[in-house]
């Protein structure tokens, strides 16, 4: 008799109460062009005469202006990332625009299982901002450091935002990176 192999049935996409799936609203949105940052913080060492605390970064594509006045800024970090648990601690923190140029250091910071964020600043060039002590890359677009005024649970991210204590425009004229259907696009001038 002819043995029979099952064959896996496909799963459904998850749907949600409202009727819209996982996969329907992931399309959706990646139609949404963004700005490419790079955010970072200083994490500061555990005990004061123990070694340097280390700089952490991650690639963010949900970033946005909140308000004037007072300057603050909104960033989206998924809940339980290791920057959302350091923000959670550290109230000071950095964002680099990243230009057209910084691709590789976007896809760096955005790794998955990645190697530990020391190495990954290895050999960037970046100062280091005196309001927020986190990295400020070099040849970025533009550069805020803020203090985070609140933290917002929404869904599995965590909602930050931050009045803006200091920013500039280091490198105004460079094209700008962008993510547009879980890309990274290059914008024509």
């Amino acid at each position: 008799m002819p043995k029979t192999i099952p064959v896996p049935l496909p799963t459904a996409p998850t749907v949600h109460p409202e009727g819209v799936s996982h996969d329907e609203f992931r399309a959706a949105m990646s139609r949404l062009a963004a700005g490419v940052c790079l955010i970072t913080a200083h994490e500061p060492p555990l005990t004061p005469d123990g070694p340097h605390g280390e700089d952490v970064g991650m690639t963010a594509t949900a970033f946005m202006s909140v308000s004037l006045d007072p300057p603050l800024v909104l960033v989206s970090l998924r809940e339980g990332s290791r920057m959302d648990d350091l923000l959670a601690e550290q109230p000071l923190w950095a964002v680099s625009v990243l230009a057209d140029h910084q691709l590789q250091i976007a896809g760096r910071f955005s790794m998955k299982g990645r190697i530990s964020d020391r190495l990954l600043f290895a050999d960037l060039p970046y100062v280091r901002g005196e309001a927020s002590g986190a990295p400020l890359l070099t040849g970025a677009l533009a550069t805020l450091e803020c203090r985070t005024e609140s933290r917002v649970p929404a869904g599995d991210h965590t909602l930050v935002i931050g009045r803006v204590l200091a920013s500039a425009v280091p490198t105004a004229d460079a094209a700008p990176l962008a993510y547009f259907r879980g890309r990274y696009r290059h914008l024509a001038p």
